[in-house]
């Protein structure tokens, strides 16, 4: 046999070995495990460690559980149609009449000769309707109001100047709510998802590291204990390298939990949440107190005239 043969011969050996060597403590690691878990080891026989590894662990379950409890409930926002009733049956041709096309037709028959009218949009393919509960909202105001064009009596005329400017508030609003959301994905629910994935999710598998390494070296201990004189140096060197490992796994497990948890980046992902449905909120109220003036006028206008018709 040649000198390379022999070399690749012994190279077939060792990495034979290793992987028999590796084979035998996942084994052994998987039987302390199981022990471990059925109770079958005393409390004294688990290693211990550090009190501060155990309470950064606490805290990164804790921050990870934020995450997943708060994403359980604003991934809503990554669908459009989370406040779309129901109920609502809307075919092609409904959905081809936007807000702003109905306004166009409503002006163009009540402020002709007033004030310049704009030219009617584009037909819209259906599929770029919004389905939220404010675009529905202001899709039925517009069709009411365009029902009562035709209509020659005094107080409709007022109802159909109102719901024109109620839909006109709800076009506002619509507009906002898609505004917000989209400001919600990109600079709340995408940070966040992405802290999970990469930051937590590397401290979890740091931990499971350290868990691997614990488990490994209590079940060394467990090999010498009942090592043979032949094998009893062997064991022990094999204990020694285990706790080195499990050394330097909670060291990097415990770097790694500590710069999760003095990461800013979620508080201010949670800002610009709050900062977003802050922005919407108030284009809402300011769309509704402008509209709710309006429609005050009109009421108490017409009010007047039901009372002067009831006195004749």
């Amino acid at each position: 046999m040649d000198q390379w043969t022999k070399l690749q011969a012994g190279f077939a050996g060792l990495n034979i070995g290793q992987s028999a060597n590796k084979f035998a403590k996942g084994f052994n690691t998987t039987v302390q495990a199981t022990k471990e878990r059925i109770g079958q080891v005393a409390p004294d026989d688990i290693t211990e460690l550090p009190q501060e590894y155990k309470d950064l662990e606490a805290r990164v379950d804790n921050l990870r559980h934020v995450h997943y409890t708060l994403l359980k409930v604003t991934k809503v926002y990554e669908s459009e149609t989370y406040d779309y009733p129901t109920q609502i049956q809307e075919s092609i041709s409904d959905l081809g009449t936007t807000i702003g096309q109905g306004l166009t037709n409503f002006a163009a028959q009540n402020l002709k000769g007033t004030v310049p009218v704009p030219a009617s949009p584009p037909a819209t393919p259906p599929t770029a309707q919004h389905k939220t509960l404010p675009h529905a909202i202001g899709r039925a105001a517009t069709t009411a109001a365009q029902t009562l064009q035709t209509s020659p009596v005094a107080g409709e005329d007022k109802l159909r100047t109102a719901l024109g400017a109620y839909a006109g508030a709800w076009e506002k609003i619509a507009d906002a709510r898609v505004q917000q959301d989209q400001v919600i994905r990109a600079q709340f629910l995408q940070p966040w998802q992405t802290t999970l994935s990469t930051s937590i999710a590397v401290a979890m598998k740091a931990r499971q590291a350290v868990r691997g390494s614990r488990l490994e070296l209590d079940s060394a201990k467990q090999v010498l204990k009942t090592a043979g004189p032949s094998r009893q140096e062997a064991a022990r060197l094999e204990v020694e390298n285990a706790e080195d490992d499990l050394v330097q796994k909670t060291e990097v497990a415990i770097t790694l939990m500590k710069a999760v948890l003095d990461n800013p980046e979620p508080l201010k992902d949670l800002h610009e949440l709050a900062k977003a449905q802050l922005i919407f909120y108030a284009t809402a109220a300011e769309a509704l107190s402008t509209v709710q003036g309006e429609l005050e006028e009109l009421s108490v206008a017409a009010e007047g005239d039901y009372r002067k018709s009831r006195d004749h």
